[in-house]
C-alpha cells in the first residue's frame, strides 16, 4: 500500500450466497475509509465477510444492504 497515493489493501472476502464462493472484497484505503470491490461478475447477494469486521465497518459499508442485493427489498 503506497500512502502517498491514496491506494487500498484487501482487508476481507465478501463470501457469496452459497457460502463459500468469494463475491468481493473489503478494501481499506490510506484515508482509512472502508470500500467494497466487486469480482468481475458484478454485485451479487453477500452471506457474510471474512474474517469479519467491527460492527461500525459493517455499518461503513452497508453490509446490511449487501445482503438484501437481488432480493427487490429496497429499504
Amino acid at each position: 500500500m503506497n500512502d502517498d497515493k491514496g491506494e487500498g489493501i484487501a482487508i476481507a472476502n465478501l463470501i457469496g450466497a452459497d457460502g463459500c464462493s468469494i463475491v468481493g472484497w473489503v478494501y481499506c484505503w490510506t484515508t482509512g475509509a472502508h470500500a467494497v470491490m466487486w469480482d468481475v461478475h458484478g454485485p451479487k447477494p453477500v452471506s457474510e465477510i471474512r474474517p469479519d469486521l467491527t460492527a461500525e465497518q459493517k455499518q461503513e459499508i452497508a453490509f446490511d444492504a449487501l445482503t438484501r442485493i437481488g432480493s427487490g427489498d429496497s429499504r
